[in-house]
């Protein structure tokens, strides 16, 4: 893993680290309840604002995400990456900068990802096929079937290949938008965020949330949580944040169609350098893979197709992201970024499968332990940039051997009786007031 800095008083040598709000009114029985559930007043302006940029990577690099994350919040003293001015969110990271402007910590967020009894956020329950969408495309292959035979007929056979490529063009046309549906997803997300005073509204927020995705008729990204784009549901958003083309179909907002925000940045770290921000903490969990010279040729090229598109979308994500990088040192000369990601040669993020939740704890744990070993490698670097913003390392916390992330397999019971059920959570409330215990012994 490798954090990379930029600080105005430190240029790196290398890539650095670094329509007008005509909003529509609710009806009144809607504003009245907003306002019974006592709105948190928005927080008032640091003098230095401090925000998150967060890149996608599926929910393999949600579990990356949740791990560094929870490292950084327990290493930085005087971060508390549940009250920043500003998070942006893309794909992926869009659901996470939702949580964690929604008061969800990187620890509750990691319990819910791969802890809890009766999960809400596993891919295996919540990943299901766009049955409608795919039967539509089975009732047009007859037609198209008919179609290209008489295209072929009209040719004859000195038109066979040229007639051969027009059926596949045709074939191609009738398939699906999309073969995953999202509206399980959706669901999930608009209960997580309306439970236990979290909220789906952008306007409720106390930090500003900007959730980016990309406008498919137009190929231009849209910041949704800015203004005239903030009444559109933080689930919504997040979905077509989320909308991988050809996975999902593209979504519907506001007579609009958008897919993932991934398409024209990784990270859309201007979006909150834009907004002001001083210090970026900026996380991307997609690098390419490269284990170095004792890396035997052919590994990824004979891994299959899945491994070389795979390899091939991370090394135009991390390319692209390092370009951007760079521009922002001299678009936005007085912000310090600092970026984290996975090591090259991190073979568990890369070659892990993310159905089960053996290998999200893996990545989860491993993430947390790397940045913390990060942190530690780059600690008087780091230090340099946080000082100005009132924050810095704590060097025995990143050196307690006895801190992880998950906890060992097989501890937590199934679901069953209500009883059981409090009794589980007994114990989890035991476990967060043990670890901020050690939390706080290491600390002094």
């Amino acid at each position: 893993m490798a954090a990379r800095v930029h600080s105005p008083a430190d240029p790196p040598t290398h890539p650095p680290t670094h329509p007008p709000t005509n909003q529509p009114t609710d009806p009144p029985t809607d504003r009245q309840a907003r306002a019974a559930r006592q709105k948190p007043a928005r927080r008032a302006p640091r003098r230095h604002p401090v925000g998150l940029a967060l890149a996608g990577g599926g929910f393999l690099g949600a579990a990356y995400e949740l791990g560094a994350l929870a490292a950084l919040a327990e290493g930085v003293e005087g971060l508390n990456l549940t009250e920043l001015d500003s998070y942006v969110g893309v794909s992926a990271g869009a659901f996470i900068a939702a949580g964690l402007a929604n008061g969800q910590n990187a620890h509750q967020m990691v319990r819910m990802f791969i802890d809890d009894t009766d999960s809400a956020l596993d891919p295996a329950s919540i990943l299901r096929p766009a049955r409608q969408l795919l039967r539509k495309a089975l009732v047009a292959v007859p037609l198209t079937a008919g179609q290209a035979l008489m295209a072929l007929a009209a040719t004859g056979t000195r038109g066979l290949r040229a007639s051969t490529w027009d059926a596949l063009e045709r074939i191609a046309r009738s398939m699906p938008p999309g073969v995953l549906d999202a509206r399980p997803i959706e669901q999930t997300l608009e209960r997580l965020f309306q439970a236990d005073h979290r909220t789906n509204d952008f306007r409720e927020l106390r930090g500003r949330l900007r959730i980016v995705a990309t406008d498919i008729d137009t190929g231009q990204p849209v910041a949704f949580g800015s203004p005239g784009r903030d009444h559109v549901p933080i689930s919504r958003a997040v979905i077509a944040s989320c909308a991988l083309p050809g996975v999902f179909r593209p979504v519907r907002i506001d007579g609009r169609f958008f897919v993932d925000g991934a398409l024209n940045k990784t990270l859309h770290a201007s979006v909150a350098l834009n907004d002001g921000v001083r210090l970026l903490f900026c996380v991307n969990p997609l690098v390419p893979f490269s284990g170095g010279a004792l890396t035997r040729p052919g590994t990824i090229a004979q891994a299959g197709l899945p491994v070389i598109l795979s390899q091939s979308m991370r090394t135009v994500i991390r390319s692209r992201m390092t370009t951007g990088l760079e521009k922002y040192g001299s678009t936005h000369p007085d912000a310090s970024l600092v970026v984290l990601e996975p090591r090259g040669d991190d073979t568990a993020l890369f070659f892990t499968r993310i159905f089960t939740v053996s290998s999200r704890r893996r990545v989860c744990e491993q993430a947390y332990q790397h940045t913390r070993l990060d942190l530690l490698a780059r600690f008087d670097p780091l230090n340099r940039v946080l000082a100005p913003h009132g924050m810095r390392l704590n060097r025995r916390v990143l050196e307690d051997p006895s801190l992880t992330l998950v906890e060992p397999p097989g501890r937590r019971r199934p679901a069953g009786t209500a009883l059981r059920a409090a009794t589980d959570r007994l114990g989890l409330a035991l476990d967060d007031l043990d670890r901020a215990l050690r939390l706080a012994r290491a600390r002094h």
